[in-house]
């Protein structure tokens, strides 16, 4: 039996329906250092609308970046720029 003749849902082959291809996400820093927390629209960015720090696999960012964007984030927030927690609507 050649390997032409074996049936994709056998061991051995290399057929994988579910696998997923991951898109590579742009980072929306750039080449940029400098995060600024004085910035409470910029770090709006990378929190969800209930006020939680996105993942870097959602953000794009480095894990360096990711750790400076969440430590501005939190100095923004002891200094009352952002909120801790979204407002209630109801």
């Amino acid at each position: 039996m050649t390997p032409s003749n074996i049936h994709p849902m056998q061991t051995g082959s290399t057929f994988r329906p579910n696998k997923r291809t991951v898109k590579k996400k742009h980072n929306p820093l750039r080449k940029s250092r400098v995060i600024d927390y004085l910035n409470p629209k910029f770090l709006g960015r990378f929190t969800n609308d209930q006020g939680k720090i996105l993942p870097r696999r959602i953000t794009g960012l480095s894990a360096y970046q990711q750790r400076q964007i969440a430590r501005a984030i939190r100095y923004a927030r002891h200094l009352a720029l952002i909120p801790f927690v979204a407002q209630d609507v109801s």
